[in-house]
């Protein structure tokens, strides 16, 4: 015959069954929103606060600084008698990406030596005609008609692919934006295929050239 207390146990077992599933479910939830601990070893004994760089690198020693672009001419070494346009010229072109290091020059015009006399002819004909002994000429020191020079060499191999049009461009920004500004003539829209660009304002002139082309006409070779 079934005893009321054996039924009020089987009951409680049940209930107790029942609820299992629901506590082990609530458990693992909790379980699985905790984070998991690491079983890696640290890669380390330094944080990586204080050692940004992993331990199987060996530490590089310093890079020697590179010297600035137009490291040659510093503002220091500009004549102590610059007028002020070019000292603003010298600063604008001394941070172009466009020219190559170390070439920019602003100064006196470097003497241009004199080539051999031509020989003395005598005029022939009727016409007197041919003759190379014109008279005494005016004395000249082969510095030429300006009294300064601005030398920009842009880096090989962009002469004809914008970078002489654009030093230019930097040059008349900087002049003409001065007070007063440097007059200048007008804007040529012809494209320069020759690796030379020139501006002339009056006291000084601007030369833009490339490297085969500085070579060229202002190496001043003595040989003729």
């Amino acid at each position: 015959m079934f005893r009321p207390s054996s039924a009020s146990s089987v009951a409680s077992a049940l209930r107790t069954a029942s609820r299992a599933p629901q506590t082990r479910l609530a458990a693992n939830l909790v379980f699985r929103g905790q984070p998991r601990p690491s079983r890696r070893a640290p890669l380390s004994t330094t944080s990586a606060e204080s050692s940004p760089t992993p331990w199987f690198i060996d530490p590089s020693p310093p890079k020697p600084r590179q010297p600035t672009p137009h490291a040659a001419q510093s503002a220091a070494d500009l004549p102590a008698d610059l007028p002020h346009p070019l000292r603003e010229l010298h600063a604008a072109l001394s941070v172009s990406p466009h020219l190559e290091p170390g070439t920019l020059f602003v100064g006196r015009p470097t003497p241009i030596p004199f080539g051999p006399p031509l020989p003395l002819t005598e005029p022939q004909g009727r016409r007197r005609r041919g003759g190379t002994y014109s008279g005494e000429g005016l004395p000249d020191d082969g510095a030429g008609i300006w009294s300064w020079m601005v030398m920009a060499e842009v880096r090989h191999g962009t002469e004809g692919r914008g970078a002489i049009e654009a030093v230019v461009r930097t040059v008349r920004k900087t002049l003409l934006g001065l007070t007063p500004p440097v007059p200048l003539p007008p804007k040529s829209k012809r494209r320069m295929n020759n690796g030379w660009a020139m501006i002339d304002a009056g006291n000084f002139i601007v030369h833009v050239v490339g490297k085969d082309t500085k070579a060229k006409y202002f190496s001043h070779n003595q040989e003729w």
